[in-house]
């Protein structure tokens, strides 16, 4: 199961009593994926979805907020997977016409926007319809990314609008003849999944986000870690080298003492640091000095002939 379906599993059966934020739920409902129908001279509602839970809250609100007489109809998805379909159907009538204008399916004007979505827990309740009907959300695994997707400009800037309500960093482009309203940053997700009221998926979300970040900060230490290893044996082949074509050329007794002492460490630990190798020289020399006797003993075999390269 996807991420997205338990986010909507979770929120298809949150219990709300206020029928104001009912009235707004149904309406991002249906103004995302519902559809008027018309027998005769009546009109009605149709909205279909393969969500079981979905379809059974879409049905909840209705009846619970309309005297309209409904009827649900199964039918099996022609596409790959081959799921049930929920139809939610609202036979044409006098009281289907009022719960369409109550709902403002059919127009929005500002006055009848500014009734439904006038409280901040309605515009919550209006989101969370919204992401039901149209919604996604990545797990963040990977990159964070949530979207919802409409065929309707006016109600994308509405989405929009509502989300930067609640500082939710949305933002809007088009796909086609689609319009998608999204976010691509962890916190803004978290803070939207807390608007709809789902908490436990936050929780979910959080957790995954939490190992995600700790496995990347463990892999740049591990990839600084073997970036430094890397220098630090690449450097120590390069002295080994100069010190080899100096007792080659003219031997190691040509150098001063101290540097002998350098080059003959150097040969004896080979794998060992800088700091290592200072903490077993003669005398009282730090890492500084140590590693300032390697690039003498570097720069006077370059000066014996030696290829830098």
């Amino acid at each position: 199961m996807s991420f997205s379906k338990d986010v909507k599993n979770e929120v298809a059966r949150i219990e709300s009593e206020i029928a104001c934020c009912e009235k707004a739920e149904l309406f991002g409902l249906l103004r995302m994926s519902g559809s008027v129908s018309l027998k005769g001279k009546g009109v009605g509602i149709h909205f279909a979805t393969e969500n079981a839970a979905l379809a059974r809250r879409v049905l909840r609100l209705l009846k619970s907020n309309f005297s309209v007489q409904t009827e649900v109809v199964i039918t099996r998805s022609r596409r790959l997977k081959k799921n049930n379909r929920y139809q939610v159907q609202v036979m044409p009538s006098a009281e289907a016409s009022k719960a369409l204008g109550e709902l403002q399916l059919l127009a929005m004007p500002e006055d009848g926007r500014l009734k439904l979505l006038g409280k901040p827990c309605c515009r919550k309740a209006f989101l969370r319809g919204i992401f039901l009907a149209g919604g996604s959300v990545s797990k963040p695994v990977s990159d964070y990314h949530l979207e919802l997707v409409t065929d309707n400009e006016d109600l994308a800037i509405l989405i929009q609008k509502v989300m930067h309500g609640f500082s939710l960093p949305a933002k809007m482009t088009d796909r086609k003849n689609d319009y998608i309203v999204y976010l691509k940053e962890g916190n803004a997700i978290t803070g939207f999944l807390s608007v709809i009221g789902a908490h436990n998926s936050l929780l979910e979300f959080e957790n995954i986000r939490i190992v995600k970040e700790m496995r990347n900060k463990v892999n740049r230490l591990v990839n600084c870690e073997t970036a430094n290893l890397s220098k630090i044996v690449q450097a120590a082949v390069h002295q080994i080298a100069c010190i080899r074509y100096i007792d080659k050329t003219s031997g190691l007794y040509s150098l001063s003492p101290l540097l002998k002492e350098t080059a003959d460490l150097r040969l004896a630990h080979p794998e060992a640091s800088v700091a290592e190798l200072a903490s077993m020289a003669e005398g009282n020399i730090g890492k500084s000095g140590f590693n300032h006797r390697l690039k003498k003993i570097e720069q006077i075999a370059l000066e014996m002939g030696m290829d830098e390269n």
